[in-house]
């Protein structure tokens, strides 16, 4: 249950997002009205408009902002319609990307996400080209100093498939996206709080990255998710400082 060091990794990714708060609302709306497009407006039966109904709170998002959206997605409001896409490709270094995207306009998203690519030293490639390295779970990290087998013992026994400590001292909690809810719930409950917690998509491994080659990556990975329609960036890349 070994893992990599990856603990400043993902606080540097996280830091780099909340530099980007400016637009996080953009695009949590789009994220909400897909969810409830998707699934319904009705949280209780819906747990994808509940984690971004959640995303949002914690973004300090009115309630009648949420509400407005759900309602637009569910017919009751008129309102934009966004459909979901992915685009796949590698980076620097022959790293993997995930770029998934929510657009009103497919032609100009690709467009743009393909230009982003071949200016910055990347290449978009085809379907499936980099999925494959990357696994669809739950996380939860908690920051070195978390007490290890209070976390193993109750994420377990709410269902977790994995606890994996890395060598920094972070801990990850892995699920099944599906269970990623029910851990939450449970180890929030047993006073343990994640540092993040998010359905996501993992790299099964890493590239790791420095000096001119990261910043090169780490100026490809900011262009890409500067652009308006995408939502999330995953990648495989560990960036030294």
């Amino acid at each position: 249950m070994a893992g990599h060091s990856k603990w400043a990794n993902i606080q540097h990714r996280k830091g780099r997002q909340d530099e980007k708060r400016g637009r996080v609302w953009t695009r949590l709306i789009r994220e909400i009205m897909v969810a409830a497009r998707q699934g319904g407006g009705d949280v209780a039966v819906n747990p994808r408009l509940r984690l971004a109904i959640d995303k949002a709170k914690a973004a300090n998002m009115p309630a009648d902002t949420i509400k407005k959206n759900i309602d637009k997605a569910t017919g009751n409001l008129e309102g934009v319609s966004y459909e979901e896409i992915r685009y796949e490709g590698y980076g620097i270094g022959g790293a993997a990307i995930i770029v998934d995207c929510m657009t009103d306009n497919r032609v100009r998203t690709v467009a743009e996400v393909r230009h982003a690519f071949s200016k910055y030293g990347g290449n978009l490639g085809t379907e499936g080209s980099v999925a494959f390295q990357f696994k669809h779970c739950g996380q939860l990290v908690f920051g070195p100093g978390t007490n290890e087998d209070k976390v193993m013992e109750v994420a377990l026994e709410a269902g977790a498939e994995d606890v994996v400590t890395d060598e920094d001292g972070a801990i990850e909690v892995l699920t099944a996206p599906a269970d990623f809810e029910a851990v939450k719930n449970a180890l929030e409950a047993a006073g343990l709080k994640p540092e993040i917690a998010e359905v996501t998509m993992r790299a099964e491994n890493t590239i790791e990255l420095a000096g001119d080659d990261a910043a090169r990556m780490q100026k490809l990975l900011d262009v890409i998710e500067d652009l308006d329609d995408v939502q999330e960036v995953y990648h495989n890349a560990e960036l030294a400082e």
